[in-house]
Parts: structure tokens; C-alpha cells; sequence
């Protein structure tokens, strides 16, 4: 199972929120490249790059955070995010990141969406499905649509979509565990290759995750309220390969 810090930006600092909400934004380092390098020197290889302000506008906005990174870093990098036309695109992985993730741009207008599946392909392609209360969420989880998860899987997986990365908002920032049942759902009745976001408060959830047969897991509060620390997630790594 891949393990995925998350590093969330707003004016180009690391922050977070709880529950997708803007109000409770919280710093955590003014220097996202510090924190990534700090995440590369324990042994993680992966990243999940949310450009917060990007969800507002409705485009992409801290590339050149995502450049940096990519450039200092050997880090492969999910990036998200206000991601909405071709040219968002091109600027995300002119910029370095080696997928992008696309959610509300696949409910709102999944034309371009599919367009992107075929063009880059289902490598490098991952659909968002945020959901609250099982409805997709968009725009930055702003608004709620009355689409369920799982038929918003299962659509995208008959056109291609191999990875998800799906977050249960009621459980984002929140510390309190995962949402375990939903994993199992879509796992059942879906072939993606499921990455689980929200909730994450400990390494007993990622042991939980990874025997349910999740493909990795994003951590963003757990980390940076120390209820998770990288020597921890370094030596979860290491008997991770040793096990393989």
C-alpha cells in the first residue's frame, strides 16, 4: 500500500482545513518544499499536491509550488486542484507531477474529463470522488451534488478510470479514523485501484487499510499534528518491502 503525505496550499503555504472548510485554514509551514523534502528524507516516494486556491478559481494556481517540488525532490506527485481545461493540464505536468486528479471537473463537464482518460491515459489519470453523506462533493467541496459514490465509481470505471482517491469529508481533519465501510463497498463492487483520504489518526488505521486491500492512503492532520511521525511511517515502509 502506498503511503501519501498530503500537502495542502493556500498563497503558497502548507495548510490544512478540517472538513474541506476554508475558515478553519490552519499554517503549518510556510515552505511546502521543506516539509516534501523532509517527507523524501524518510523514505516516502509519494505526494498528494492540493492547490486549495486553485479549487476557488476554478483553474490552476500554485504550479510553481508543484515545479519546485518536482524539480528539488524525487517525489512522485499527485497533483489536484482546480484542474479544468486542457491547458490546467498541460501546465500540471509541464510542471511535474506524474498524474493529476480530476473530481469536480468529471461531474461538471466529464466530456473533458473522458477526453483527458484517452489522451494521457488511465496511468495518470485519477478521479476525485470527495463525497458527503455519500454525495459527490466539487469546487473545492463547496458544493454537494445528488450523485452516490459508488455509481459515480462505477460510471468512470466502464470509462476507464483505474485509480480513485476517495475522501469521506465528514472524516477529513478530523483524527477520528477511517472510512472503513465505504472502502469495503466500493472495493466489492469495483475493480479501481482505491486510495483512501480522511480520517487517517494513526499507523493502526493504515494497517487497517492496507488488509482491507486499499492501493495507498493519504495523510495530511495525522502528520502534521504529530499524531503520526515520519519515523514512523519510515519504518512502516521498511517492513512493508520487507514483507513483499
Amino acid at each position: 500500500m502506498k503511503i501519501i503525505p498530503a500537502i495542502d496550499i493556500i498563497d503558497g503555504k502548507c495548510v490544512r482545513l478540517t472538513k474541506g472548510d476554508y475558515s478553519t485554514k490552519k499554517i503549518y509551514n510556510v515552505n511546502p518544499l521543506e516539509v516534501a523534502k523532509s517527507f523524501e528524507g524518510n523514505g516516502i516516494e509519494y505526494l498528494h499536491l492540493v492547490d486549495l486556491d486553485g479549487a476557488k478559481a476554478h483553474q490552476i494556481i500554485n504550479y510553481k509550488v508543484l515545479e519546485q517540488i518536482a524539480t528539488q525532490t524525487s517525489l512522485k506527485i499527485d497533483f489536484g486542484g482546480g484542474l479544468k481545461s486542457d491547458k490546467d493540464l498541460e501546465i500540471a505536468f509541464s510542471s511535474g507531477a506524474s498524474q493529476i486528479t480530476g473530481g469536480s471537473i468529471a461531474v461538471k463537464n466529464p466530456a473533458i474529463f473522458e477526453n483527458w482518460l484517452q489522451q494521457y491515459g488511465n496511468e495518470k489519470i485519477i478521479l476525485g470522488a470527495d463525497c458527503k453523506d455519500r454525495k459527490i462533493a466539487t469546487n473545492g467541496w463547496l458544493n454537494t451534488s445528488d450523485l452516490d459514490v459508488l455509481d459515480f465509481i462505477e460510471h468512470y470505471e466502464k470509462k476507464g478510470v483505474q485509480y480513485v482517491i476517495c475522501t469521506d469529508i465528514s472524516k477529513d481533519g478530523m483524527l477520528e479514523g477511517t472510512s472503513n465501510d465505504l472502502y469495503q463497498e466500493i472495493m466489492k463492487k469495483t475493480e479501481v485501484r482505491l486510495i483512501a483520504s480522511g480520517g487517517v489518526s494513526s499507523i493502526e488505521d493504515l494497517i487497517i487499510l492496507e488488509k482491507l486491500g486499499c492501493e495507498g492512503v493519504i495523510i495530511g492532520k495525522a502528520i502534521y499534528e504529530g499524531k503520526i511521525t515520519l519515523e514512523q511511517l519510515s519504518q512502516q515502509i521498511t517492513s512493508q518491502r520487507i514483507n513483499e
